[in-house]
């Protein structure tokens, strides 16, 4: 098979031909139909956090296709189920987090492309019960992106607790973004979409937002301000100065919800206004598989849209730097 191997992080990927993996007690095998390109296959790739993967390793957590085996023990899932490979490949199952409903915190998870393989291959094998049912009416090029943009912001807005009638600024118009507005306007808030890129900014009308602010030319904290402040900021531009605006652009009682996890991952945020202003700062990881089920259900139901382009596995690395030179308007999707 086909696979996306990081052997070095100062090195670009390697496309390699590797053995069809076999899967093990309580794991499944799944061909990819598509795989998601995320900013966090780009960190895991340059090795840019703290805890870093051990190379050679295959990215990729936002994979769909079709079980083709299944190991010893599967019950939950059988040959020619549709399933979804996110961030969460594994977790204990009896620590206070997993049975708590946050199994995203668990201190024992392993995660898709990062500590195990991932899906930037035509196969992969998964942990049959941290996989996810995809829908017969989700295509598999839209449920790719869903799997982590989509499941990320969505679980941030929970977080969050948006409710109708609050402003939520945007920060960060692309792959999670251009989902995290979708999802505020479900949950009945007016939004500001904000950016640097007029290209996103355009998308962010065309799907909705109230406002929209270009951080380029423009100071969001003035923009945002000046329409009265943000009850909610939703910070998803790996830039800890964006950041730091999105903490001042909230009005008194307002809540910072932390996402993106830029390299250089340190912000400053006064102590005075957090406390005289009754600020709160929540961070928020990926959904649990529950709140991916529910984000599938919110897309068959046609509630959101995804805005994503296809692209070929042999051209991961040109794909990265499309990335991160800001020129992809939402998501890349692997196409198998």
């Amino acid at each position: 098979m086909k696979a996306a191997v990081v052997t070095d992080f100062r090195a670009p990927l390697r496309i390699e031909d590797r053995d069809v993996p076999v899967p093990g007690p309580g794991q499944i095998l799944v061909r990819m139909e598509a795989s998601g390109l995320c900013h966090t296959d780009i960190h895991a790739a340059h090795g840019d956090w703290p805890v870093k993967p051990t190379p050679p390793f295959v990215p990729g957590h936002e994979g769909v296709g079709v079980v083709k085996a299944v190991g010893a023990g599967v019950t939950g899932r059988a040959i020619g189920d549709r399933v979804a490979i996110p961030w969460l490949g594994h977790a204990c199952g009896r620590c206070r987090y997993c049975v708590g409903g946050w199994e995203t915190l668990c201190e024992s998870q392993r995660n898709s492309g990062y500590s195990i393989d991932g899906a930037f291959a035509e196969y992969a094998v998964a942990d049959a019960d941290y996989t996810v049912p995809v829908p017969g009416d989700v295509p598999s090029f839209d449920a790719a992106p869903l799997t982590c943009a989509g499941v990320t912001t969505y679980k941030a807005i929970k977080v969050a607790g948006v409710t109708p009638a609050e402003t939520v600024a945007v920060f960060g118009i692309g792959g999670l973004g251009h989902l995290a507005l979708q999802y505020a306007r479900i949950a009945g808030g007016f939004t500001v979409g904000v950016d640097v890129t007029e290209a996103k900014l355009e998308l962010a009308t065309e799907l909705g937002a109230d406002h929209v602010v270009n951080a380029r030319t423009a100071d969001p904290v003035e923009a945002i301000q000046r329409l009265g402040g943000a009850d909610v900021a939703v910070a998803l531009a790996a830039s800890p100065r964006s950041f730091e605006q999105a903490f001042a652009s909230l009005r008194r009682g307002g809540r910072l919800v932390c996402v993106a996890l830029p390299a250089d991952g340190t912000m400053s945020i006064p102590i005075f206004d957090t406390v005289l202003k009754g600020i709160t700062v929540k961070g928020s990881i990926v959904g649990t598989r529950n709140d991916l089920a529910e984000v599938f259900r919110l897309h068959a139901a046609g509630r959101t849209r995804v805005i994503a382009s296809g692209r070929k596995l042999d051209d991961v690395n040109a794909c990265m730097d499309e990335v991160l030179d800001s020129r992809v308007p939402a998501r890349l999707v692997f196409e198998f």
